[in-house]
């Protein structure tokens, strides 16, 4: 909890992510609450969307962009297959590259974005997958990025290039204590891209009763292979219900110890034993989604 600053809050996004390097972002309400469990309550800042560990979306701050120039020729690799079979051979991506720089002249909607390539001789059909997999293609190529509006725009990535051992300082930085195993689920890389990872000291920390409500895909847990060490495989079913979806869950010390959901104002909680107090969360939360908090528990 401490290494993820749920337990010691971070003071702005500048400090957050210089501790996490970066949250999961395919849903932006979710990745807002994973800010506030953390002390941030605005994701103003020098931020950008983009798709970078395990070839999902995640919010990083704009010099850790080094990661996607990293990470992206091994998701580029990964989805050939795919894209042949939608028709989006090597030649069409490569031609795409160079219309997208030039079409995207502002932030626009997908299905704008398509209708542009189209009138510059990349014609895709919007009802199939394949707009979806072309602008992966074009984002893991460090060419575009999507803001939290859920618009395209042109990516500038001016950072320095890093190789995997600062990746694995940064993991260790947000994650430790962590395994090689565990690095290599969260950032996608395989494993025998790893090669000899140096040794990384974890801050030591001590137990501090802190209470934390997380939300859908909150980066907690997602940043694990083996999750028994927080989530008691007796109860992991409850939290990871497929298709890599965490249920709203509940942390004491680091230990997921129940799970929630949220109509409207009323926060339903299951403990997974004895009710912790997480009457203080509760109205946290509440203030900030802005709503009149009500606990109960099933």
């Amino acid at each position: 909890m401490r290494a993820q600053r749920l337990s010691h809050p971070a003071t702005d996004v500048v400090d957050l992510f210089a501790s996490v390097f970066a949250l999961q972002a395919q849903d932006v309400p979710a990745a807002r609450l994973a800010a506030r469990a953390r002390g941030v309550r605005s994701l103003d800042g020098p931020l950008v969307r983009t798709w970078a560990m395990r070839g999902t979306l995640h919010l990083l701050h704009e010099d850790d962009l080094w990661v996607v120039n990293l990470l992206g020729p091994t998701f580029i690799a990964a989805g050939r297959r795919r894209r042949e079979q939608l028709g989006l051979t090597d030649e069409l991506c490569e031609r795409a590259l160079p219309a997208l720089r030039e079409v995207l002249t502002e932030p626009v909607v997908r299905a704008e974005l398509v209708r542009r390539l189209a009138e510059v001789g990349i014609a895709l059909d919007p009802k199939s997958q394949a707009p979806a997999h072309l602008l992966a293609f074009a984002a893991h190529s460090g060419v575009l990025s999507r803001g939290l509006d859920d618009t395209y725009r042109l990516l500038r990535i001016e950072c320095e290039p890093r190789g995997v051992d600062e990746l694995w300082r940064r993991y260790r930085r947000a994650y430790g204590p962590a395994t090689r195993d565990d690095f290599a689920a969260w950032s996608g890389l395989p494993k025998r891209q790893l090669g000899d990872l140096p040794e990384v000291a974890d801050e030591p920390a001590e137990p501090t009763g802190a209470v934390r409500m997380l939300g859908h895909f909150d980066t907690y847990l997602l940043g694990y292979r083996d999750r028994s060490a927080v989530l008691s495989p007796e109860h992991a079913p409850l939290v990871q219900t497929g298709g890599g979806v965490l249920t709203p869950h509940v942390l004491v010390d680091g230990r997921v110890v129940a799970v929630w959901r949220r109509d409207r104002g009323q926060f339903a909680v299951r403990s997974f034993g004895e009710r912790p107090d997480i009457a203080d969360e509760v109205a946290d939360l509440g203030r900030f989604l802005h709503v009149d908090a009500r606990l109960t528990w099933v």
